[in-house]
């Protein structure tokens, strides 16, 4: 069983390309039946183009592994970032 804020403290990694996704930033809820629904991972941010890409929503059917330090989630159709967040 996990908390909330500890998910916070972990990375996410994509098992399907080894690309890491970056770390918690929030949660969804679904308070009727009391259960996560899915993990946030915040988009990358923009420092000259005002802004930042969308949030990264996984869905908890996606979520492969917890561990101590990372999440593992397949994410098949998932394209790998560019590494200056074009």
């Amino acid at each position: 069983m996990f908390r909330a804020g500890e998910l916070r403290q972990k990375e996410v990694i994509n098992i399907c390309n080894g690309e890491r996704l970056g770390y918690v930033c929030d949660v969804e809820f679904c308070l009727e039946k009391g259960e996560i629904e899915a993990i946030v991972v915040p988009g990358c941010m923009r420092l000259f183009r005002f802004g930042k890409k969308e949030d990264i929503v996984i869905t908890w059917d996606k979520i492969r592994c917890i561990g101590d330090d990372v999440i593992l989630v397949e994410l098949s159709h998932f394209a790998p970032k560019k590494k200056a967040c074009d």
